[in-house]
């Protein structure tokens, strides 16, 4: 036998040993796919049946081309630099470059990223004199970006009023600015390097008759025109070598279309369904609950995952009564494992949505631990927080002129770089402030300064209101969830935005000061300071240095590709995981699900899934359901941690008698950490109690002694109140 194949199953052999024909192997979660393409292609090499030049292999991304020319070089005597192994976007560029006169292009073309795109467009929108706000940058590019993937160019593109004709003609002069400085972005390499071949007969041609055989990383994450691309250059008689995972195309919202494995299935005629099952990865209990999971999707081309690892642990399932309680327990859990000889670095926190990072990182933040946010900033560091901050910031303190020059032109009012010249001159001469100079400037910049200078009264004149109200206020007022509405993927920034109305929330139950009435509420000035401090203490703390032993955080989308010994998957509830934006529509539900199906396979050896009873939205207590994943994962895998919830309800106990499960080896127990009672004042949770302005409630949660105990009471239509006992009159009902 060739040495290239000892150390392949009998799937894998099967798929790398293929004859020269059209072949899609479904390639599971852990089970070797760049194993069985790297090995497919120096097989072919190594067997005379092609020559390196005569190789086309496309991936998703720069590391996973690396990674198989490294693979390659190791297992043949080759250059696999001349070979062409890359991503989409690269092989394009290389296209592109070798045959710039033909494309319409100079010689030395540069290329935008997407930066530098928004950069272009709002030149164009300014020389064109269109106003921003209605044709905001952001959503021109995605709306162009769109288009080229669709294969679509201005005079293709409908248009059916006003508004849409004049996006398509930012279009066609956004295409005309970008051929006049000869530059193309992202999408256009792609679109470019297709029209290219498609009108140039002989070309094409010659591609086609050069790579006899095109392998495909990754075949679910491709879009429509990826897939026309890969059509165009298999046309002549080449060999497709499609290699994906429909259980794992997460990816619609960038344009993936999980139809292209079905469509190559059948307009190929496609004899060879090979399925790599046999997974490397993960114990048979996380196995056992991805496959679960993952059958109640229709339409899928179908596969088990199954290893010789051995069960393994049981999932372990925790029920939390609120998302900093989840967050505790996370952290007491993360500590155990520390102690069992886990480090940090293999353990993944994973989420469905970066606002919930925010809980998280507060409660990493109190404990000390160590963590890397992946693929993405941490909470405060977020743009949008930034700016949320900075107007906070200026209620505060109108001298604060680094929180002024983020926001004196954000969201655009006009204000320009000229008029900011001028103010800053003003101010040194002065030697002011910036917001104290603004009267000194004059004319139309003039009077736009002083408008803002007017929405700084506005918002200070609001500084009465209890903490996360004024944040709420301040959001609002300021234009910044305006702003994002505007924007096309700018949910997650409003997501983001209601997360720190929460976090202003949460700070005031952990760290306010109980008014006459004894509900402990945010008020201007003690508590905003000590809220914009511990902002910017909590942005600057305990984020990990590269090559850290550190807690590694992430949303589900980022973590597809990386595998840890110990998961935890949170906020486990309808409305979170699977987003509410899905619930209600069938093909969003699957992708949703499929996402489930990518985080649970990311664990080896251990998952935890959690979830609560109550989160904060707007700073105001929602109750969710628990996740319906959770019900598609077989009882006999699952070991819960806290009493077992009714399918589709919570168990319903309150937070005091809640208990964190141990990791130890040596038990599962449960420590409490709450006494029933209320600190000894008589009151316990459950129990109802009167209070003169809010009326009848129940107690629900409880913390502290003596004169720091409080209570957390539940008092209908008035909502969820924290009372600090030493003050407030709280009678038995």
């Amino acid at each position: 036998m060739n040495p290239l194949l000892f150390h392949l199953n009998a799937p894998q052999l099967a798929a790398v040993t293929l004859p020269p024909v059209h072949a899609l192997i479904l390639a599971g979660a852990g089970s070797g796919k760049t194993r069985v393409l790297t090995t497919r292609i120096a097989w072919l090499i190594s067997t005379g049946q092609v020559s390196p030049p005569g190789i086309l292999a496309v991936t998703f991304t720069n590391k996973a081309a690396k990674e198989m020319q490294t693979r390659l070089a190791g297992m043949l005597p080759i250059n696999v630099r001349g070979m062409w192994i890359g991503t989409f976007h690269g092989l394009c560029n290389r296209l592109l470059r070798a045959h710039h006169r033909d494309a319409g292009l100079p010689q030395l073309f540069q290329i935008l990223d997407s930066a530098d795109q928004q950069s272009a467009v709002k030149r164009l929108l300014k020389s064109l004199n269109v106003d921003d706000e209605k044709f905001p940058p952001r959503e021109l590019c995605h709306f162009i970006n769109a288009q080229k993937e669709q294969g679509l160019r201005p005079a293709a593109v409908e248009a059916w009023d006003d508004w849409a004709r004049k996006r398509v003609g930012l279009y066609e002069a956004y295409e005309a600015q970008c051929q006049r400085e000869g530059v193309v972005d992202f999408a256009e390499l792609l679109l470019r390097s297709y029209e290219l071949l498609e009108r140039n007969e002989p070309l094409c041609r010659h591609y086609q008759e050069r790579f006899r055989h095109v392998l495909v990383d990754e075949f679910q994450d491709t879009n429509k025109l990826q897939y026309r691309w890969l059509k165009l250059l298999a046309g002549g008689g080449a060999n497709l070598f499609c290699v994906g995972d429909d259980d794992q195309s997460i990816y619609a919202f960038r344009g993936a279309d999980v139809g292209n494995m079905a469509d190559f299935e059948r307009e190929f005629k496609v004899q060879n369904l090979i399925r790599l099952e046999q997974n490397y990865r993960s114990h048979g209990n996380i196995l056992d609950a991805a496959n679960a999971i993952i059958k109640n999707n229709p339409q899928r081309l179908g596969k088990n995952l199954w290893t010789e690892a051995g069960s393994g642990e049981p999932i372990r399932v925790h029920e939390a009564y609120g998302e900093g309680d989840e967050a505790r327990w996370i952290v007491e859990e993360v500590k155990a494992l520390q102690r069992d000889g886990h480090t940090r670095a293999e353990i993944a926190l994973l989420y469905r949505s970066n606002a919930q990072s925010r809980a998280l990182e507060h409660a990493l933040f109190n404990a000390g631990l160590p963590y890397r946010v992946y693929g993405g900033l941490r909470f405060f560091e977020r743009a949008e927080i930034k700016h949320a901050l900075a107007y906070l910031r200026l209620i505060a303190n109108t001298d604060d002129d680094t929180a002024f020059a983020r926001v004196v032109n954000f969201p655009t009012r006009g204000i320009g770089a000229r008029s900011l010249e001028i103010l800053q001159d003003a101010a040194k001469a002065a030697n002011s402030s910036l917001h104290a100079a603004i009267p000194q400037v004059g004319g139309a910049g003039g009077a736009k300064l002083a408008a803002f200078a007017q929405l700084i009264v506005t918002l200070r004149d609001a500084a009465h209101l209890p903490l996360q109200e004024l944040v709420d206020h301040v959001l609002e007022l300021s234009g910044l969830r305006a702003h994002y509405r505007n924007e096309k993927e700018g949910q997650e920034r409003l997501d983001n935005l209601d997360e720190l109305i929460n976090a202003a929330a949460s700070f005031v139950a952990e760290e306010g000061t109980p008014d006459p009435d004894g509900e402990i509420t945010g008020q201007y000035g003690n508590d905003l300071s000590s809220f914009l401090a511990h902002a910017s203490l909590e942005a600057g703390e305990h984020q990990a240095g590269e090559g850290d032993d550190a807690l590694q955080l992430m949303t589900v989308h980022s973590a597809k590709g990386l595998e840890f010994n110990v998961v935890f998957i949170g906020g486990l509830e309808d409305g979170l995981f699977p987003h509410e934006n899905s619930m209600n529509e069938d093909k969003g539900l699957e992708e949703e699900r499929r996402l489930m199906y990518v985080a649970v396979t990311r664990a080896r050896q251990r998952l935890y899934l959690s979830f609560a009873q109550t989160r904060m939205l707007h700073g105001q207590t929602r109750y969710n359901l628990p996740s319906r994943f959770l019900d598609e994962v077989p009882e006999e895998l699952v070991k819960w941690l806290t009493p077992r919830a009714g399918k589709g309800g919570f168990a319903m106990q309150d937070s005091a008698s809640r208990s964190y499960g141990t990791s130890g080896a040596s038990s599962y127990g449960a420590t409490p950490r709450r006494s029933e009672s209320s600190g000894g004042s008589g009151f316990r949770i459950g129990q109802s109690v009167m209070h003169a302005k809010f009326g009848l409630g129940v107690i629900i949660n409880a913390e502290g002694s003596g004169t720091d105990a409080r209570v957390q009471v539940n008092f209908g239509n008035a909502g969820m109140k924290w009372l600090a006992l030493s003050v407030a009159k709280l009678e038995a009902a």
